[in-house]
């Protein structure tokens, strides 16, 4: 058998002449170059798993598997946050709201409490400020809106609180001072059967000064305190019968005479309303009343101003 090679480059041929022997003297070479590729072959596939991949297919189903872990992983957390994010701003809506009623609320209060206009006005930080200190550490919330939003309401709850805190002292000093300010008369049923101020005596018939109001009322009926206040005199007293007197502080003082008897004793703190005798006609009096007088600083002064101011 002959085989002939043409190469048209170089314009010439080879011939190759193989004779039977010949072939038989090589097949034993080209069996064992093929079984030794065969070898290399089927080792290289079984190393790689069987695939045809450049990856064993373990290591690339295991790097798909972690892939798509951390995929979901994402895209839980991504809910998760937009979820979160969501639920803090309808937080953060819901505490604006408040604080627009708490800003009314002390509005209303500041009206309630007959404070001046203008004296606290919560829709605006309440005025404070001083040196900057060295160690003082600044944040900056600029980057993130929403912790910009949570800053700015801790803001506004701090000032609401201080103008709060401030109101309610005020409030309760306001409150305090009603207690102990005498308003109101110290009977529950009655006429005022006598003023003050300059009187007819009814036992001399002369003209004479009456330093308190007389009230008259049903003989054994309550008498009550007209303030808050810890009661002083509990007890006889000459022209005035059974006489209650209370301290009120703030320079007020207020007696109750002619009483029947007396329910309350020296060192009692009483509270305004509350009931400290009874309605009588001990001492100099002419028929059950109470002969009530108020005195400021150790001067009497007219009851009347304080009768008039609890209507």
């Amino acid at each position: 058998m002959d085989i002939i090679v043409v190469s048209h480059t170089r314009g010439r041929t080879w011939r190759f002449k193989f004779a039977p022997a010949h072939i038989l003297s090589w097949m034993p070479v080209a069996l064992v170059g093929l079984l030794v590729c065969g070898v290399g072959f089927a080792a290289g596939f079984l190393v790689r798993g069987g695939s045809t991949s450049l990856l064993p297919d373990r290591l690339a189903g295991k790097w798909s598997q972690e892939l798509i872990a951390q995929r979901t992983e994402l895209a839980r957390t991504r809910v998760m946050a937009e979820e979160n994010t969501e639920a803090l701003s309808r937080r953060i809506a819901q505490l604006n709201a408040h604080i627009i009623r708490l800003d009314a609320a002390g509005q209303r209060l500041t009206e309630i409490a007959g404070l001046e206009r203008g004296e606290f006005d919560f829709g605006s930080a309440p005025a404070i400020g001083g040196p900057e200190m060295p160690d003082t550490v600044a944040t900056d919330f600029s980057g993130d809106p929403v912790l910009s939003s949570i800053a700015a309401i801790e803001r506004k709850l701090g000032d609401r609180e201080r103008q709060m805190h401030v109101l309610e002292d005020l409030l309760l000093a306001s409150r305090l001072q009603k207690q102990v300010r005498p308003s109101g008369w110290p009977i529950e049923n009655g006429y005022i059967s006598s003023v003050f101020g300059v009187r007819t005596d009814p036992f001399t018939g002369r003209m004479s000064r009456h330093d308190g109001i007389d009230f008259a009322g049903p003989s054994g009926s309550s008498v009550v305190a007209v303030a808050t206040g810890i009661v002083t005199v509990a007890g006889p007293k000459i022209g005035y019968g059974n006489l209650v007197e209370i301290n009120h502080g703030n320079g007020y003082v207020t007696r109750y005479g002619h009483n029947e008897r007396i329910t309350v004793k020296v060192g009692d703190r009483v509270m305004k309303g509350q009931q400290i005798a009874a309605v009588g006609s001990t001492g100099r009096s002419t028929g059950p009343h109470v002969h009530f007088e108020v005195s400021l600083n150790g001067r009497p002064v007219n009851p009347a101003r304080y009768i008039e101011a609890a209507r």
